[in-house]
């Protein structure tokens, strides 16, 4: 791998180079699932007399009844009439399992576009994060990629998911351009369409781009992807952006901009490049994360000609946007990411020390992080967020995808984290919940050129489900695995809120169960040695 693609994928991502490629091949093997991690799938499955949010953003209807036979949902249909006390012995009689799910709400198991695994130095074995995300409700995770070059493991996993020997998300595998293959670096067009056509023969769902090599290998590349029905999603990095920024992306034919990189440098005012400080350096993290925020000052106005324009060319080529609000939010407010609530019982202790400052691990970039750079970030997502509620309003595909074990960013809660903030940037509670099902079961199976099979609570999808038993249009936190405190009518304070069940191919989870099983992996982590 050329110098330049080494250095800047070591920056952005902690296992990318040789080294930590083969520390990930040590990764620990995830665990069979036993008997009692699940039940299911069953002949018949009835969840009766739930609120059901379908996932196209059309409104709540309850209370209904839905039928799982095997792995798919067989019908969905009325219970009964709100308000009025729901009939003993409704259709169908011969269930092999029932859910009473009266005065719950079922949605379709959520979707997180942007993942990866850990790796031995902070989290070892994938099952912790699998467990974290199912916990939370995402029954599908496209990995971006889950495992850097190991392709036994990345291929491994999705076989194990998908018979569901372990317990898991649905998982979708994306490898990066130039990974894993044995003919060495990728620096020609030509190469670039031989390791697409060898990507897909080895059985990856789609390509990763970091945007480093020359733009016509990159052009290439994603022409490649999409004649073989490959996804493409690209966070376009800053040393290769001045070159290709995400309208050259898109005009290119690729699937999805990720983060916000290269957005705002097709954005900027009176230049070309984006202005940096005299003393930047890109491999200096601090430097790297903090200035970034400075593209807020250097923009085009919001909302303007220019702006708008962007936004419907990036329209007409089908461009979806990735925004991963949540991966970047400590920048604005380090204390409260660093004392989460769910912290001190479900973060491994290996994760925190990953995660504060040094200068060794990605995204660990506290050397001295000031007022003045988080008063800057507070500022950056203001343009950030309405770039992508404006690009949905215009009828563009936002996803939701949180990028966790970085930055603060732990498995599934941070997912919710990635809910609240699509809400805050204006998307209403429904585009959220559309965004976190339909909208990513659209962005993976597009490019397949197949009818996603699933992303709704609907007859022939498939049993990936969500039982939670509060209104999460009311309240997203109420999603959190450490629930919610709140102040009832008795005056006391009651902790309400987690997901209850989640069901991935018909397969019912307890979600606190999944819980408890990753609580007691901090413990072990935290017990003194006895060797």
């Amino acid at each position: 791998m050329r110098l330049l693609a080494l250095l800047t994928l070591c920056a952005t991502a902690a296992f990318a180079s040789p080294a930590a490629a083969q520390a990930a091949a040590r990764m620990e093997q995830v665990p069979a699932r036993h008997a009692g991690e699940g039940d299911g799938p069953y002949s018949k499955l009835v969840i009766r007399g739930a609120m059901v949010i379908k996932g196209d953003g059309s409104p709540p209807i309850g209370p209904m009844d839905i039928v799982v036979q095997g792995n798919r949902i067989a019908d969905v249909s009325p219970a009964g009439t709100p308000g009025v006390p729901l009939k003993a012995n409704r259709p169908p009689l011969d269930a092999a399992k029932e859910i009473d799910a009266t005065g719950m709400w079922v949605m379709p198991g959520f979707i997180d576009t942007h993942g990866h695994n850990g790796d031995p130095r902070k989290a070892p074995n994938a099952s912790y994060g699998y467990k974290l995300w199912l916990a939370h409700g995402v029954t599908t995770v496209r990995g971006v990629p889950f495992y850097f070059g190991d392709v036994a493991q990345t291929l491994s996993d999705r076989a194990r998911s998908a018979s569901n020997t372990i317990v898991a998300p649905r998982l979708v595998t994306y490898a990066v351009l130039g990974d894993a293959w044995p003919n060495g670096d990728v620096k020609t067009p030509e190469q670039a369409r031989a390791w697409v056509r060898w990507a897909a023969k080895t059985g990856f769902d789609g390509v990763k781009f970091f945007n480093l090599e020359p733009p016509e290998v990159t052009k290439a590349a994603i022409d490649e992807a999409r004649k073989l029905r490959l996804g493409t999603i690209a966070h376009l990095s800053q040393p290769g952006v001045a070159r290709f920024n995400a309208l050259d992306a898109g005009r290119a034919g690729l699937g999805t901009v990720t983060h916000f990189y290269g957005h705002f440098e097709a954005l900027l005012k009176d230049r070309r490049v984006q202005s940096v400080s005299s003393d930047y350096n890109y491999l200096n993290e601090q430097s790297r994360f903090g200035d970034f925020a400075d593209l807020a000052d250097q923009i085009v106005e919001p909302g303007g000609p220019e702006w708008n324009a962007y936004l419907r060319e990036q329209l007409s080529h089908g461009v979806v946007f990735n925004p991963t609000f949540n991966i970047y939010s400590a920048s604005r407010d380090l204390m409260r990411a660093r004392n989460a609530d769910w912290n001190a019982k479900y973060v491994l202790p290996s994760m925190m020390n990953f995660y504060g400052a040094n200068r060794e691990h990605h995204g660990s970039y506290w050397y001295d992080w000031t007022t003045a750079r988080e008063i800057k970030w507070r500022r950056f997502y203001v343009p950030y967020m309405r770039l992508m509620n404006d690009y949905k309003n215009m009828g563009g595909l936002v996803t939701a995808g949180s990028d966790p074990g970085f930055i603060y960013q732990t498995w599934g809660f941070s997912y919710i984290g990635e809910l609240e903030m699509l809400q805050e940037a204006g998307f209403s509670p429904l585009e959220v919940i559309q965004a976190a099902t339909w909208n990513g079961a659209q962005e993976l199976y597009r490019p397949k050129g197949v009818e996603p099979p699933v992303g709704l609570v609907e007859a022939g999808k498939l049993a990936d489900l969500i039982v939670a038993p509060e209104n999460p249009l009311q309240n997203l936190k109420t999603l959190y695995g450490t629930g919610f405190d709140r102040l009832e009518a008795d005056g006391k304070v009651h902790h309400v809120g987690g997901i209850k069940y989640v069901i991935k191919d018909g397969i019912v989870y307890d979600a606190h169960r999944l819980l408890d099983d990753v609580a007691a992996m901090v413990e072990a982590q935290k017990a003194p040695s006895t060797h």
